[in-house]
């Protein structure tokens, strides 16, 4: 995984995928959200609130979807991914079912990491 941002709080990486998928981990390991510090929790929302509205200004995609699960990692962190109609799971989630061979392509997502970057700072 490659990290694209982080401060003293909260880090930045990218999931690899067909899609364009960031994930926010917070620093200090904490098993649920409800556990994280109110400043923390306020970073999360400003963080995963500036991702969102740039994956939907850049990639113009049919639904951004935000999720948080960690079952298999014990350690809050959330999921934001662009989704669209020619991916290979939409309208299922990313660990959903296999729905048809993708056709979206993945264009230019470096130079979006990079606004993020810009943008996070």
């Amino acid at each position: 995984m490659s990290m694209i941002y982080e401060n003293d709080l909260i880090k930045v990486e990218i999931e690899e995928s067909e899609i364009p998928w960031l994930k926010v981990f917070t620093q200090e390991a904490y098993k649920e959200f409800s556990e994280t510090p109110s400043e923390v929790k306020l970073e999360i929302f400003r963080v995963l609130d500036i991702i969102e509205k740039e994956m939907l200004r850049f990639f113009k995609p049919k639904k951004v979807n935000i999720a948080s699960f960690g079952n298999y990692v014990p350690h809050v962190h959330w999921h934001i991914m662009a989704r669209f109609e020619e991916d290979s799971y939409f309208p299922e989630p990313m660990w959903g079912t296999k729905q048809r061979e993708g056709t979206y392509l993945l264009k230019e997502f470096e130079l979006f990491t990079q606004t993020i970057h810009k943008l996070l700072q």
